[in-house]
Parts: C-alpha cells; sequence; structure tokens
C-alpha cells in the first residue's frame, strides 16, 4: 500500500445513489410546477448541501428559506437512501481490506450529514471512518479542494499520502486541486460527464474488487 489513507466521496462512489438526487430534483420541482432544466444540472454538479438549496431558491424564486429547502431534501433522501440504496460492488469488502493494511478511511462529501449518518447506519459501515466532513463544514463545496483538505488535516495525513475516490468531474477535480491521487470509479451518468471524469482521473475502475487487485500488485 502506497497510501496512508483514503477518502471516499459518498454518492455514485461509495453506494449507488446518483439517481436519488435527480429524482428528489424532479419530484421536488414538480410540486413547485418547475422543470429542472441543463444550466441548473451543471451548475449544482459538485455543491455542497447548503450551496445547492441556494441555488434552487435564487434560480427557481422559491418561496421557501434555504433550510425549509434542505429539510424538505433530507426527508426525501433519507426515506429513498434507506430502502433503495445499496453500496457499490466489492465496497465492505475494500473497507476490510483498508482496515486490514491500517489505512485510514473518511467520508468527503457534498451531501448532508444526517443523511450520510443514515447510510452508514443501514449498511454498519460508520465503523470503517475516522471522520465525515461535508462541503457544508468548509469554505465551498467540490471543485474546490477545501473538503478534502480539511480531511486529510483530520487525519493528520499529507494529501499526496491520500488516495480519493470519486465518479464526476468536479469532484475528480477537487481531489485532483487537494494534491491528491484520485482513481475515478463506473457509475451511471451522462456520457459526456464519464468522458471527461476518466481524462481527469489518475485511474479508472469499474468496481473496488479491482481496485483491491490494483492495490495488491
Amino acid at each position: 500500500m502506497n497510501y496512508e489513507a483514503v477518502i471516499f466521496d459518498l454518492d455514485g462512489t461509495l453506494i449507488d445513489s446518483m439517481w436519488v438526487w435527480e429524482q428528489i430534483d424532479i419530484e421536488f420541482l414538480q410540486k413547485k410546477g418547475y422543470v429542472i432544466d441543463e444550466a441548473a444540472i451543471n451548475q449544482i454538479e459538485g455543491a455542497g448541501f447548503t450551496e445547492t438549496a441556494e441555488f434552487f431558491k435564487k434560480h427557481f424564486n422559491l418561496a421557501m428559506s434555504v433550510e425549509e429547502i434542505k429539510e424538505t431534501w433530507r426527508e426525501m433522501a433519507i426515506k429513498m437512501y434507506v430502502e433503495r440504496v445499496d453500496l457499490k460492488n466489492g465496497a465492505k469488502e475494500f473497507l476490510e481490506f483498508l482496515k486490514a493494511h491500517n489505512v485510514k478511511m473518511a467520508i468527503a462529501t457534498s451531501n448532508g450529514r444526517e443523511i450520510v449518518e443514515a447510510i452508514l447506519e443501514k449498511h454498519d459501515i460508520a465503523k470503517f471512518f475516522e471522520t465525515v466532513v461535508t462541503s457544508c463544514d468548509v469554505e465551498k463545496g467540490k471543485p474546490h479542494p477545501f473538503v478534502y483538505l480539511k480531511t486529510a488535516e483530520i487525519l493528520e495525513v499529507a494529501p499526496s499520502r491520500c488516495l480519493v475516490f470519486e465518479d464526476v468531474p468536479n469532484g475528480i477535480i477537487a481531489g485532483k486541486n487537494a494534491g491528491m491521487t484520485v482513481f475515478g470509479i463506473e457509475d451511471a451518468q451522462r456520457e459526456d460527464a464519464k468522458r471527461r471524469a476518466k481524462d481527469l482521473c489518475d485511474r479508472w475502475v469499474m468496481d473496488y474488487n479491482e481496485v483491491i487487485d490494483i492495490l495488491k500488485e
């Protein structure tokens, strides 16, 4: 192992959940009489939970406070995550592999803390992670590097000794801007976004079973 710490994004990276937020956006906006547009989708990629709520309030001129928007999303998301979202293929085995090699683990996510805690509890994986840092804990979300730099600081590991797992371009950019090695992992997303993600990351993998084989080399 050439790394002292492994830091995971959450949605689409550790869990198969990218469809969740698309569905929440659609259902949330339908109730308000709006339809999600391409400009909005591009604007919120990698943005933090609070940043996204602020954007939606302004972009769609919503008569709700940012906190009300966030609370509505939390309720919708927790139900979907707990009932319908699974871990990525090989994820649990990979966490066990890292633990056996005394590698520190953490989550650095744009998602909200309550949602993260619900996911970790459902899958019984909280015990693997030394810390969870969200984009709401730092100045700006991805593609800015702050969430990854803060995580490395808490872990007391130099960024150059951290391996990051991401799935979307802005997340990969955030990890690279933090001075970390970034592996991209296969996920369901727009083909143009996937091509860009593959170009940006240090290595692209299909699942965590492949990663275990790579790190054993």
